[in-house]
């Protein structure tokens, strides 16, 4: 009987995880919103439209290494780099953040002239 019972709460707790994975997965998505904005190289002043990921949870504006040069932007190197750690505080192996780009965000009829730290990767 206690063999029974235990391998009836081993798939009991199977089927949680799953809920609870697919619990985090669905929030996730409910948290993941993104805007249309307007981006501007500031040595040329040109400018593309694109959607941005509103909250992505990182601390600051990013931008990877592959979009900033297939879209012409002027890397500014800085002094001296910054290192990025993940949510779970390790960190992160695409090294630490060596550039900036300066740039002009639109967004509603507003200017904001930021920089945007670049880190390695797509998209």
């Amino acid at each position: 009987m206690s063999i029974l019972a235990t391998e009836i709460n081993a798939g009991t707790s199977e089927i949680e995880e799953t809920r609870v994975e697919a619990r985090k997965i669905e929030e996730r998505t409910l948290r993941e919103v993104t805007v249309k904005i307007g981006l501007e190289r500031i040595d040329t002043q040109e400018g593309i439209t694109m959607e941005v990921l509103l909250d992505s949870r990182a601390t600051g504006l990013v931008m990877s290494s592959e979009f900033a040069r297939k879209q012409g932007f002027k890397l500014k190197r800085l002094e001296r780099p910054m290192h990025i750690r993940n949510m779970d505080r390790s960190l992160n192996k695409e090294g630490s953040i060596k550039h900036t780009v300066e740039v002009n965000i639109y967004y509603q009829g507003h200017r904001k002239r930021t920089e945007i730290d670049v880190i390695k990767g797509q998209k």
